[in-house]
């Protein structure tokens, strides 16, 4: 993903993701999300671009809500890979009234290196933050079914992973709700960490609380996917859009996609650690240790951020933005 987003920011995007595609129909390795989000980025405004990129988001947890059912579904005949080539269709899209077109000045730019893009502000503790989130996220998405049949709750492994889904379908929610949130108070940094600080002691009750009945499990379980996959959805979206336009870089969009890159390819190197590594070790100490690695590496996540928290409370502070709407709310 880091060699990836740095090359789609030297090659024009939509020829990129389109080779890109048709070669995810060979093989599995996919160069798509960096200049997705480049692309979208571009689209929208930053005023409303948490929104419209948390519900544009939704479509990795929808994804693994069908993914959960069918698989669930299918457990006992047995499965089997089929693949399917879908054709899209190119919409020309505008930017705040610029055609689509007026952006080909913007790529003759020369695209930012990537050890330059590692050294914008925020990048490199959102990136490590991602790092931590994405751990979370996927140890859910990975052990959840698993842990929900040897809690007390003698389910079958079909019942168990479509409840599990309850969780990503409190992801959809979460991502929006963050989304939305950090446009109206226009702070990314403290949406994300309000998210996080809520979700240690969301996972503590679920851990105590998850086996009293199937409702309560369920219940949790939404809660915690909520506020886990709401600050995961905003950062490797929103986030890193607003990054790979800063005013630093004077808005140059042959950042972005390297900005993304970097910062979901770390969080997928979180990811790829923590759920069948980390988890599948610690998991044969107890699921108390399991909720143990979860928590610290929630509170890593929160701490990454303290320092842009602190720039953005002194920015919003120091524009007046904050004090009017406390004030307004008296």
């Amino acid at each position: 993903m880091y060699f990836d987003g740095h090359l789609g920011d030297r090659i024009d995007l939509r020829i990129f993701l389109t080779i890109g595609m048709l070669g995810s129909g060979v093989m599995t390795v996919s160069i798509g999300w960096p200049c997705v989000v480049a692309v979208v980025g571009n689209w929208f405004g930053k005023s409303k671009r948490g929104l419209i990129m948390g519900v544009w988001n939704s479509h990795t947890s929808v994804g693994n809500i069908i993914g959960s059912v069918v698989v669930s579904s299918v457990l006992g005949f047995g499965s089997e890979n089929v693949g399917f080539e879908l054709v899209g269709k190119e919409v020309e899209m505008n930017v705040e009234g610029v055609p689509l077109v007026g952006l080909e000045k913007v790529d003759s730019l020369a695209a930012i290196g990537f050890l330059d893009a590692w050294r914008l502000p925020s990048v490199a503790p959102y990136a490590f933050c991602l790092f931590f989130s994405k751990l979370v996220a996927y140890t859910f998405l990975y052990w959840l079914p698993f842990y929900i049949r040897h809690t007390g709750v003698h389910l079958s492994h079909k019942t168990a992973g479509i409840l599990s889904t309850a969780f990503d379908i409190g992801g959809v929610i979460g991502g929006v709700l963050a989304g939305y949130i950090s446009d109206m108070i226009e702070a990314r940094a403290v949406t994300s960490v309000v998210f996080l600080l809520m979700s240690i002691p969301a996972l503590i009750f679920y851990r105590i609380c998850g086996s009293i009945s199937m409702f309560t499990n369920v219940g949790m379980m939404f809660l915690s996917g909520l506020l886990v996959n709401g600050p995961y959805s905003l950062i490797t979206t929103a986030v890193a859009a607003d990054l790979g336009t800063q005013s630093l870089i004077k808005g140059n969009s042959r950042a972005l996609a390297t900005v993304t890159a970097i910062i979901d390819g770390t969080g997928s190197v979180g990811a790829a650690l923590g759920s069948p590594l980390l988890a599948g070790y610690i998991s044969t100490r107890g699921w108390n240790s399991v909720l143990f690695m979860l928590t610290v590496s929630i509170s890593i996540a929160a701490m990454l951020l303290s320092q842009v928290v602190k720039t953005e409370i002194k920015g919003k502070l120091n524009e007046g933005k904050w004090l009017f709407w406390s004030m307004s709310a008296n």
